[in-house]
């Protein structure tokens, strides 16, 4: 459990700041492995060169003096003696600690510790690897049995084994070991330590600060575009369910339109029954009243009859051109927007004689041919409404805008209703509420005491690229 919640932890944290903790774990182990190499190859080459360096040196000043080593098992007093004072007060002597010449057997033949002359050791891997005819050199605090001596100073020293060839074959004939005093060595030695973990450590962190820059620019760029795609995400999740929605009003509306479609002819048909139908049959029956068809009967009554059927008849059309009036649109096709108010408002004065107040802000759009017919019933309805129920009084019709939306808004000075009671079935403003929500708009309506408005809108854009 503890384990997978380091893992969920983990997995929490941004891009950069998972690199930023791994990249630079991996960088201090990788910065430790390399520095490490980087220096003991730098203190190999530094001291194997300094060994080289100082063993041909001492070997130019021994060599002259050495006899032939192959068949010499001692050497000679003369030779000792030289010996002692080339490292005793010649130029090596404030240089070189200690001095041993060896044999091959492990025999010392020389060593300015007189102690150890003429003591064997077994070989050691060192002694080895020079009498195979290669330098060895190595720095720090000795370790072999034969230098107590050297051991006893306390500090580090250059230890160098160096073949003795003899001069006309090349053959290896003995080894010299001697150790350097090596202070000036161990300074050197620290400062190309220092330099080299400096430079080590300097291009890790340059390469460690060039990569986090290139993964914190992607780690920021990958943020950014998953901020992006989140909202986009989130947008059209949006547009998703407003879609949803509004499917889903279209096909209530598709449902609705098909019964107010039907409510609407139903009362098309009471109007015409309850109308023109019985003006006719009124006069359809007063045709075979006995003043008509009795020849004796006073002509006085007879054009009386037939002027009363003539009213009816006359009032019956009447009622038929004010239904058909209703039905039919004006040529609203290629009329803009005030002059569809204008027409709208003209039509209701003129057939009912009631006068309208009419103001309208802003420029002149242009609309769909469904957004006029929207605004012309609307304001052909809500006009009847207010004559039938509140007897025109103070009828407005108000044209704005608001935020990108076209504003109709009719209002009388009526005594107001409740809008959750429908009246007459609900018949207009059901079927205008279903025509202008149809097209993405709004309906509205607000009644007290002083009066009804009623308000509807829609949006400029959505009918400008209808």
């Amino acid at each position: 459990m503890h384990t997978i919640g380091i893992l969920r932890r983990w997995n929490e944290q941004s891009l950069a700041r998972q690199f930023l903790l791994a990249g630079g774990v991996i960088s201090l182990c990788a910065m430790v492995v390399v520095g490490a190499l980087v220096t003991s190859l730098i203190e190999d080459a530094v001291t194997r060169n300094s060994g080289a360096t100082t063993a041909l040196y001492v070997d130019s000043v021994i060599a002259p003096i050495l006899p032939d080593l192959k068949t010499t098992k001692a050497l000679d007093d003369v030779t000792t003696r030289v010996l002692d004072e080339t490292f005793g007060q010649g130029a090596l002597g404030g240089r070189v600690i200690s001095f041993r010449l060896w044999r091959s057997d492990g025999t010392i033949l020389y060593s300015t510790d007189k102690a150890m002359l003429g003591k064997r050791f077994p070989p050691n891997k060192d002694l080895g690897i020079a009498f195979g005819g290669q330098m060895v050199a190595q720095f720090g605090y000795p370790d072999d049995p034969e230098s107590e001596a050297e051991r006893a100073l306390g500090k580090p020293l250059l230890e160098i084994y160096n073949p003795v060839l003899q001069p006309w074959s090349g053959e290896v004939v003995a080894v010299s070991e001697f150790y350097e005093a090596a202070e000036d060595f161990h300074r050197s030695l620290s400062q190309a330590r220092l330099r080299s973990w400096l430079a080590v450590a300097g291009v890790t962190l340059l390469f460690f600060l060039l990569l986090s820059a290139i993964v914190f620019r992607g780690s920021r760029t990958i943020a950014q575009q998953q901020k992006a795609l989140t909202e986009r995400v989130t947008e059209l999740s949006s547009l998703l369910s407003q879609n949803r929605a509004l499917h889903a009003r279209a096909q209530r509306a598709s449902q609705r339109a098909t019964a107010l479609n039907e409510s609407f002819l139903r009362r098309i048909g009471a109007d015409l029954h309850d109308g023109p139908a019985q003006l006719v049959a009124y006069a359809a029956l007063r045709v075979d009243s006995e003043l008509l068809l009795d020849p004796a009967a006073p002509a006085q009554a007879r054009e009386k009859e037939i002027a009363a059927i003539k009213d009816r008849l006359q009032e019956a059309m009447d009622d038929i051109r004010s239904i058909c009036t209703g039905l039919v649109l004006p040529e609203i096709e290629a009329s803009d927007l005030p002059d569809i108010l204008r027409r709208a408002v003209a039509a209701h004065s003129q057939r009912t004689g009631a006068p309208v107040e009419l103001s309208m802000e802003g420029p002149s759009r242009h609309l769909a041919q469904s957004a006029k017919i929207s605004i012309y019933r609307f304001v052909q309805e809500a006009l009847n409404n207010g004559f039938r129920h509140a007897g025109g009084r103070g009828q407005r019709v108000r044209q704005g805008f608001e935020d990108g939306s076209i504003i109709i808004e009719v209002s009388d000075q009526g005594d107001g209703f409740d809008p959750s009671v429908t009246r007459d079935g609900g018949l207009g403003l059901a079927g205008l509420r279903e025509r202008i929500e149809s097209l993405g708009g709004t309906f509205g309506i607000t009644s007290s005491n002083a009066g009804t408005t009623l308000r509807m809108s829609l949006n400029v854009n959505e009918m400008e690229n209808s």
